[in-house]
């Protein structure tokens, strides 16, 4: 694990992030449990622990700095990414992390017990059968579908003034960004010792709660 520590420390530093010895830990343990669930539960692709160190870890750290408000949502959260690595950096944040997979949320429940995450809690549903009391003023979600399908999708999740943050690969074409109804913009990011690109789409005035 010398080298995963190596990788996130490095890594932290070139994203700005401040980490105390207790975040690290908690980092370094996660992809433990990652690699021990993985073997029973194919959980990720990703098999190698300094892989996931930058797959998973620092990709998903680099939504840090566009959270807004106090309540995030993280949909299709699988294996806890990258609703896990924000909630250990962000205390004063509530994250609900929502899948329908019931393998992958049993490992994020365990996942949130070993780390004692206290500001972590986890939903077995469809992103559609989901009606939370409060409303989100941050969605997360991996851009998968079309941006449009997403926004559809996960609109009734957001407070008036909230924001959906979708991680995509690299940036989609012009026809896919036209179709967006709402508004939006595209930032660029830049993960430590992934080649791969990656960008945040930041969608606003999504809620739809007529």
């Amino acid at each position: 694990m010398e080298n995963c520590q190596k990788i996130l420390q490095q890594g932290l530093q070139e994203l700005n992030i401040k980490s105390d010895e207790a975040q690290l830990d908690k980092l370094i343990k996660f992809i433990k449990l990652i690699e021990k669930w993985n073997k029973a539960y194919n959980l990720t692709a990703v098999r190698i622990r300094e892989d996931m160190a930058r797959l998973h870890i620092l990709d998903s750290l680099t939504v840090l700095p566009y959270l807004h408000g106090n309540l995030v949502a993280d949909i299709g959260t699988g294996a806890g990414l990258p609703g896990i690595p924000l909630a250990i950096f962000s205390p004063d944040i509530e994250f609900v992390l929502l899948d329908s997979n019931s393998k992958k949320t049993r490992f994020v429940q365990q996942a949130i017990l070993e780390l004692k995450l206290t500001n972590v809690s986890i939903q077995h549903c469809r992103v559609e059968s989901f009606h939370p009391r409060l409303l989100f003023s941050t969605v997360t979600m991996r851009a998968f579908s079309s941006l449009q399908d997403i926004v559809d999708l996960t609109k009734h999740l957001i407070a008036p003034s909230g924001i959906l943050l979708a991680m995509k690969g690299q940036q989609p074409d012009t026809v896919e960004m036209s179709a967006l109804t709402t508004p939006y913009s595209v930032i660029q990011l830049t993960v430590p010792e992934v080649k791969a690109k990656r960008c945040l789409i930041k969608i606003e005035g999504v809620a739809d709660h007529g």
